[in-house]
């Protein structure tokens, strides 16, 4: 789905998280980034996705890994889903889907033999420099972290 590809630089960002809080690529300068797209929070899929990455997110922090969760959920979803799951990274809250369409993830998709458009499940891997390391497009919830890592 998305143009994106390992070797580009990452689309430049700017959302509020659960909390109301801004983030920007520009913040993650120095370090790397995973940015996990899911399509909605407290769904199946989206939540073993999610908890994989909270279960290993030691690992993360030792490897200088942040972590950034982006669904076109309200803030208010997105928060009660960080709070009910014990997530240890921001989720932004992406309602205008402006991070959404810069990284490529939105478009048609199919459930039950009906179409309609929605975030497709990718991870966008984020070097120091700001430039893509790896696009994971096809994403395994329960083994994910070892897909990045």
């Amino acid at each position: 789905m998305t143009t994106l590809k390992k070797g580009d630089k990452a689309p430049q960002f700017s959302a509020l998280d659960q909390e109301g809080k801004l983030h920007t690529l520009a913040d993650y300068k120095g370090k790397k980034l995973v940015v996990f797209f899911y399509p909605k929070a407290n769904t199946p899929t989206c939540t073993v996705e999610a908890c994989n990455l909270r279960d290993n997110y030691e690992r993360f922090k030792a490897n200088n890994y942040e972590l950034l969760g982006v669904s076109a959920d309200k803030a208010k979803a997105q928060d009660n889903f960080k709070k009910k799951f014990d997530l240890p990274y921001p989720l932004l809250a992406d309602e205008n889907l402006e991070v959404i369409k810069a990284f490529g993830v939105w478009g048609p998709k199919k459930f039950m033999g009906k179409e309609y458009d929605g975030i497709h499940r990718t991870t966008f891997v984020i070097d120091e420099n700001g430039i893509l390391e790896e696009v994971i497009t096809d994403v395994k919830s329960k083994e994910h972290a070892n897909q990045i890592l």
